[in-house]
């Protein structure tokens, strides 16, 4: 079942009848925001969080985020009118877009189209491989620090990654300074100190990452990308990764080290005890 709806007003329907307008602006050009996040025993991990992205978000791009309350129900009625059919781990998917509006660029006078959908989500392997991609991040991008629909250039990258046998892909920016992958942060570790780039180098704001830099003593740096060719230890961050340590980057390969595992516990251990940090 998925939740559909226009404005502050939705109901749940069955997959084959949740059906969105050809054109809506979400679709024709991607003018739309959303938030990914995992559900665990069937509960949703730093809900309050993510909503309050997918508010900055929905300002960034100058859409109107719906109410809280209205995502928290439907969020709930999802998750509850799917709890026989998925039983395990899942990853729920919160997306608002622009509506109905002409076919370009500019926006219509439709309510927003609100989603809210769910399904079993696959455990990531204990660690993983990364690609660095020849195209760059814009951090002085419209829409740079956004969650935004608008995902072809990291389908790109991440179709690269994959064909240099690594799940992800992972950005410069323009300046050439380490930002992110195309739905992970990442961070180093030098002299054993977890280190994480700056919002200010264009990547996402993402939750686990802000859990890490809260719970631990990570914290931010400007990194040039070449910080990858020698960093000790390397791990990503997202939210259905969690704390994902790293052993090869390109052809190089490294370590699962000490900081990572300490890390990757701590988040483990905290995580488990507060369903919405």
């Amino acid at each position: 079942m998925i939740w559909i709806g226009e404005g502050n007003l939705g109901s749940l329907v069955p997959q084959d009848e949740a059906l969105v307008s050809v054109l809506d602006h979400g679709f024709t050009v991607g003018d739309g925001v959303f938030e990914t996040l995992k559900v665990v025993n069937g509960q949703p991990f730093a809900l309050g969080r993510h909503l309050q992205r997918l508010d900055r978000s929905a300002s960034l791009l100058g859409l109107a985020a719906p109410e809280h309350g209205v995502l928290r129900s439907a969020v709930s009625e999802v998750i509850y009118a799917n709890s026989e059919r998925i039983t395990g781990p899942a990853r729920l998917r919160i997306t608002v877009t622009g509506g109905i509006a002409p076919l370009g660029s500019d926006r219509g006078d439709a309510l927003p189209t609100i989603a809210v959908a769910m399904m079993s989500s696959t455990k990531w392997p204990d660690t993983t491989c990364i690609a660095t991609v020849p195209w760059t991040r814009n951090e002085r991008s419209a829409i740079a620090g956004a969650k935004t629909t608008s995902y072809a250039e990291n389908v790109v990258a991440l179709e690269y990654a994959h064909s240099h046998g690594a799940s992800e892909a992972i950005f410069a920016n323009t300046k050439g300074r380490l930002c992110e992958g195309t739905g992970s942060n990442i961070f180093v570790v030098v002299n054993g100190v977890a280190l994480t780039p700056p919002l200010e180098s264009g990547c996402l704001a993402g939750i686990t990452r802000e859990l890490v830099l809260e719970w631990t003593e990570a914290r931010e740096a400007d990194l040039d990308l070449n910080t990858l060719n020698t960093a000790d230890e390397v791990f990503l961050t997202s939210s259905t990764r969690d704390v994902h340590p790293v052993t090869r980057v390109d052809s190089r390969e490294l370590p699962v080290g000490a900081v990572t595992e300490a890390i990757r516990d701590t988040f483990r251990l905290l995580s488990s005890e507060n369903i919405d940090p």
